[in-house]
């Protein structure tokens, strides 16, 4: 008589029902929840996970760009064409019409991911969002790992990380009352190696700058930064072309490129699953400022 296998689920099926489960829970709970999108891999990875929660009905919420205006063009060709093929809104809230119109000053440095902030409040306030998923993971920074897979943000925008509801058995507290909103996490258990290993199994198409090409950049602080219409070079530096890649594709102004050779999702894992620095840590220049930068940022109502 044959013996029955036992039954298992892997590691990343587990963690794809989980996120699926969070987002069902958020069209069961919220009356206007809304993607955060930008086009970079954590966003991308929760745009399949929408695909797959709510399949075969298309996705039953927009998605949102808070855009600086200092992009990478391959990732916003990325953006643009994934939005189409799936048949959604995208909704783009501008940094630079902000500026235009008086609502943030730009900062006298030319960076505008800290000017993000009031940008993204206004379209929550505009669009009446009272859901927001984003794909913050808690591997990421020291500020993530205090979030919660529901985190609670008052009339303002503002997050308290002493003022969050304990998620005891995977229930999750969505109540709310007018002008509070939550921000979801579905990927607060996922880390940056889990989330390759996706994009891997699902073979998810990426935008080209996540893979190894040569690039003209300039070396500051010990980080590769392009040299673009956001970046010039300084009295006294000089570029080079390097073979870098991207670890992730914040701001441009502000993002920095880590030497590579990876060209593939395999060699991207094998380089992801050796390193010991957080993608933030080694390339985005705006978490340099202080250990608690991230933080003080979400006090203020950031992502």
């Amino acid at each position: 008589m044959s013996q029955t296998k036992p039954y298992r689920v892997s590691h990343l099926d587990a963690l794809e029902a989980e996120s699926i489960f969070v987002m069902r829970e958020v069209m069961a709970e919220f009356e206007r929840p809304v993607l955060l999108f930008s086009g970079g891999k954590d966003s991308i990875v929760m745009l399949r996970l929408a695909e797959k929660a709510f399949a075969p009905a298309r996705i039953p919420f927009p998605v949102m760009h808070v855009d600086t205006g200092h992009n990478f063009p391959e990732v916003l060709e990325y953006r643009d064409r994934r939005v189409a093929s799936l048949g959604l809104n995208l909704v783009v809230a501008s940094v630079q019409e902000a500026i235009d119109t008086g609502l943030v000053r730009e900062l006298p440095d030319g960076t505008r991911n800290r000017i993000q902030t009031p940008v993204l409040l206004n379209a929550v306030e505009k669009y009446r969002f009272d859901a927001l998923f984003g794909g913050a993971r808690r591997d990421e920074e020291k500020a993530r790992a205090k979030e919660r897979m529901f985190s609670f943000r008052d009339e303002f925008g503002q997050w308290d990380p002493k003022n969050q509801r304990p998620e005891l058995w995977g229930l999750y507290n969505g109540r709310h009352h007018p002008g509070e909103s939550i921000r979801v996490f579905p990927l607060s258990n996922w880390t940056e190696l889990d989330v390759w290993h996706y994009i891997a199994k699902e073979q998810i198409p990426l935008p080209s700058i996540y893979y190894a090409h040569d690039r003209e950049v300039v070396e500051r602080g010990g980080m590769f930064y392009a040299v673009n219409e956001f970046i010039r070079l300084r009295d006294g530096e000089t570029s080079e072309v390097r073979r870098v890649r991207y670890r992730t594709v914040g701001d441009a102004s502000q993002t920095a490129a880590v030497l590579s050779d990876a060209d593939t999702v395999d060699k991207v894992i094998d380089e992801v699953a050796a390193t010991r620095i957080t993608e933030r840590g080694a390339t985005r220049g705006d978490d340099k400022v202080s250990e608690a930068a991230m933080e003080d940022r979400k006090r203020e109502g950031y992502f």
